[in-house]
């Protein structure tokens, strides 16, 4: 195994620089990730802006992603084993210990770290992780397919498994971007009527060949009350962080529907008392999911025929990707390739 390897780290805030490290050798319960493909989420915008300057290793951010094992720490339990390729998502492993995980709801495990963000995450050829935090990746999947479903995908195919509606209930998604996108493909494939919502015409065909039986464009359609004529949506997904826009769409929900929260915006959410208790309905937030949950999603993907749309960049130009990604430009999910081979199990 060579001693160095290549890295993208936030130098000062908003700013990726390409460094060389020592390859690091997993503590107990680690592995070492030879990494293949690493997505670019929204959130990495906020870990590569605000990455705290006071660290004495900057950050590497990058939560999307796919590698193989390239070395395992002590204790890194026999289900894994070196040349396997795994996947890390946004909850970087728990920790088995505090009173959720005993609970068994891993993903809402305190102790766990952020990957990208409270450690260090694959925008880079090699790549820390704990060995509770790794997802087994089919061969059905490249690694560039598979990175984004290891959050976009979760995140959308949970709330989906989570928002009450059966197949054949109205079902809306609220954000036709890198997680719209996937929630478009997985509503479509569960059996939901699909509503998309987005602003503007240029994403409407995008929409409908993504699996929405209907569009709304909220630049010219009071969205809420076309819902409504619809009988109302049983679910609402919100990808998008717009609090104004999610509690206007309340008006839309049907009765015991519910407001599915995945955008995490900065604004508190107003929502009116008496719809809501008039009509028993409820807003939700849902997080992304433990491995298992991963693992689920990405066999729902190989069965479906469920993908990601992506571009690729040479991770050396990350910045680039990420500044796409943050602009709206990428259509729908940037992904950062490494340069050695990959090979499929």
């Amino acid at each position: 195994m060579k001693t160095t390897y290549r890295a993208m780290q936030v130098t000062r805030p908003g700013v990726l620089e390409l460094v060389e490290r020592p390859v690091p050798a997993p503590g107990p319960g680690e592995v070492l990730i030879e990494v293949e493909a690493c997505g670019v989420c929204g959130a990495d915008a906020a870990d590569i802006e605000q990455a705290d300057p006071a660290l004495a290793s900057p950050r590497v951010p990058g939560h999307e992603v796919v590698g193989r094992i390239a070395a395992m720490g002590a204790d890194t339990p026999p289900l894994w084993r070196v040349g396997q390729r795994v996947g890390v998502g946004r909850l970087g492993g728990h920790c088995n210990a505090c009173d959720a995980c005993r609970r068994g709801q891993f993903q809402l495990c305190r102790q766990q770290p952020f990957v990208g963000a409270t450690c260090d995450g694959g925008y880079a050829e090699m790549m820390l992780a704990r060995s509770t935090g790794l997802v087994a990746i089919p061969a059905e999947l490249n690694a560039e397919e598979a990175a984004p479903i290891l959050c976009a995908g979760i995140a959308t195919f949970n709330a989906l498994r989570k928002c009450g509606a059966d197949a054949g209930d109205v079902v809306a998604v609220f954000g036709i971007g890198g997680l719209g996108h996937m929630a478009l493909q997985y509503a479509r494939r569960m059996g939901f009527e699909v509503v998309a919502i987005g602003r503007g015409d240029d994403i409407a065909a995008d929409a409908l060949a993504l699996g929405a039986h209907h569009y709304l464009d909220t630049a010219r359609d009071d969205a809420a009350a076309r819902l409504t004529q619809m009988g109302g949506a049983q679910a609402i997904v919100a990808t998008a962080g717009d609090a104004a826009s999610v509690g206007a769409l309340m008006r839309g929900l049907a009765p015991q529907g519910r407001m599915m929260l995945l955008g995490a915006g900065k604004d508190p959410l107003a929502v009116a008392a008496g719809p809501l208790v008039v009509g028993e309905q409820s807003v939700v937030g849902s997080l992304t999911g433990s491995p298992w949950e991963n693992e689920k999603t990405l066999r729902f993907s190989v069965l479906s025929g469920a993908r990601p749309m992506i571009e690729t960049l040479p991770f050396e130009r990350a910045n680039e990707a990420w500044l796409k990604m943050k602009s709206g430009e990428a259509r729908f999910r940037m992904v950062l390739t490494m340069t050695h081979p990959a090979t499929d199990a």
